[in-house]
């Protein structure tokens, strides 16, 4: 499985690739076309503004109506708009801002001081495009527009009209737009003037604070942005300038955008789906088949070797595959090993005959040897009783050694062999204590004399000659040594020996020299305190190994 996950991240590395590639190509493509829109809708809306001001153009140059003369001018105007019909009433307006005449006969004298575009219009060098109005006269939704009238080179006056918003509104959905895009047209303080889609939703309101700044933005742009209808468009913006006095947007719906680019990646990642699946099965078979079922093989015959089952084998064949060299190879191992084994059971089976015979010929060695004492020493002399307890000290350590094969034993065992004859049956002598630390038999003989020198000396001089004595006997490892300690309690006062007897020559020249033993002895006034120190070598030869 992780193999063909292993193989299968080129394809995810270059699906990603590929789909963040065309990604931002498309919204590199959609950002033009969004800029291009608003561009095109900009255009529309200027030609529909020149128009409009060579409509003024021409009406101011008629003489009724820069002679200002109510009954002509209104008959001249009536019949310029009666042709038109992407603009309400004609307005002319004295420089009082009060009207003179109109095309559609209202009374004059109506004054329009408080309309901006009319102010602005009498004093600007060309034609004012006001803001979202209501029409006086008309009570329809326009967007005024003004120029100042002259007459032999004096403003005489102002004449204005106003553009339909419902006109206008028809001619931008004449331009046709795709599904979910949208064109928004709106004056110099934001309000929308057309807006398609949902017009009767959106014009004569306010474009939203948060988009307010695009209004008077430096420079045309593109963003992308959840619309108030709730579509989320990808818009393009021509802010107003001094050339083009109307913002125009005009967005494109991300989702039809982008229908293009989520096809093909639905696409590619139903393709890498079924990909994934059927390279997942084929590595399922192929791996159980050719992989699993050999590995299980292998682990099944190493497991009966651990259980005991030395005949167990793969039988697989070094051709079939690199598994199968594997298992022929483990195969062969095994038949060596189980050589080796053979003939290392068979080198123990001699090693065993020999220490067993060595065993006996030691043991027959030690009888002989206490013969000739007791016919040296007759038999009743203290001498022989002293050589004949450590001769016998000699046999259990010995027994004990020899009981092991050769292999030594531990601490505690030899301290306890050796003091089973000092022991009392109705309370305890010795109080033992320390962690069981394996000796070599060298160490173990050694230290089975000693101890048994130090018992029979306290057993005649020292604690365990009163009823109430006793023996601390511990031991301890510490930076490659072992410390073993003797201690004497409730015994009779110690009295340091005027000269160094047998036993204590014993007790110092026993243990090997290749050990750097230490020995320190205190006669203090509530009995013998002993010390032995020497290296623990056992345990660096294990450390070694591990190493």
């Amino acid at each position: 499985m992780a193999v063909a996950a292993t193989a299968l991240l080129p394809a995810l590395g270059l699906i990603a690739y590929n789909e963040m590639a065309n990604r931002q190509q498309r919204t590199a493509e959609i950002n033009a076309q969004a800029l291009q829109a608003s561009r095109l809708a900009a255009s529309e809306i200027g030609r529909v503004l020149e128009g409009t001001r060579s409509l003024l153009v021409a009406v101011s140059a008629l003489p009724a109506v820069t002679d200002l003369k109510s009954a002509d001018c209104t008959v001249v105007l009536r019949q310029v708009a009666d042709r038109l019909t992407m603009t309400g009433a004609i307005l002319v307006m004295d420089t009082s801002m009060k009207l003179v005449c109109d095309s559609q006969g209202n009374a004059a004298g109506v004054d329009f001081s408080d309309r901006s575009y009319v102010r602005e219009g009498l004093s600007a060098p060309d034609m004012v495009v006001g803001e979202y109005t209501v029409s006086k006269l008309t009570q329809r939704a326009v967007l005024p527009v003004s120029m100042p009238l002259k007459r032999d080179g004096q403003v005489v006056g102002v004449i204005a009209t106003g553009i339909r918003l419902d006109w206008l509104q028809a001619r931008v959905t004449e331009w046709g737009i795709s599904g979910g895009s949208a064109i928004t047209i709106a004056d110099r303080k934001g309000v929308i003037l057309s807006r398609q889609p949902l017009a009767e939703r959106f014009v004569g309101t306010r474009i939203p604070d948060a988009y307010q700044y695009l209004v008077t933005a430096p420079e045309p742009g593109v963003f992308e942005a959840r619309s108030q209808d709730g579509t989320e468009r990808i818009l393009g913006y021509h802010p107003i300038s001094s050339a083009k006095p109307l913002y125009v947007s005009a967005g494109l719906a991300k989702s039809e955008a982008f229908s293009g680019v989520n096809r093909l990646t639905l696409t590619s990642i139903s393709m890498l789906v079924l990909s994934t699946l059927f390279a997942f099965l084929a590595a399922s078979f192929v791996g159980n088949r050719f992989i699993l079922k050999p590995i299980y093989r292998i682990v099944d015959v190493l497991e009966d070797w651990k259980r005991g089952n030395t005949s167990s084998r793969t039988r697989m064949s070094e051709h079939s595959s690199e598994l199968g060299l594997v298992g022929n190879s483990i195969d062969r191992l095994l038949d060596e090993l189980d050589q080796r084994l053979a003939a290392v059971e068979a080198a123990e089976e001699r090693r065993n005959l020999l220490s067993r015979e060595m065993n006996h010929r030691v043991k027959n060695t030690l009888a002989i040897v206490g013969a000739i004492a007791r016919q040296t020493f007759k038999g009743t002399d203290d001498r022989f009783a002293s050589f004949a307890t450590r001769l016998s000290a000699l046999a259990r350590a010995y027994d004990l050694l020899l009981a092991k094969e050769g292999n030594g034993s531990d601490i505690d065992t030899v301290i306890c062999n050796t003091l089973t004859p000092y022991e009392s049956v109705d309370r305890q002598r010795f109080h033992i204590d320390g962690p069981s630390i394996p000796v070599d038999p060298e160490v173990g003989l050694a230290l089975s004399l000693i101890i048994h020198e130090l018992a029979t000396n306290a057993t005649k001089y020292g604690s365990l000659r009163s009823d109430d004595g006793y023996v601390d006997i511990c031991w301890r490892s510490e930076a490659g040594r072992i410390v073993l300690r003797w201690t004497e309690h409730e015994g009779p006062p110690v009295v340091v020996p005027e000269k160094e007897g047998f036993g204590s020559k014993l007790i110092r020249r026993a243990f090997p020299v290749t050990y750097a033993p230490e020995v320190s002895v205190t006669y203090a006034s509530d009995g013998l305190q002993f010390q032995l120190s020497f290296k623990d070598i056992v345990k660096g030869l294990d450390q070694s190994k591990a190493s």
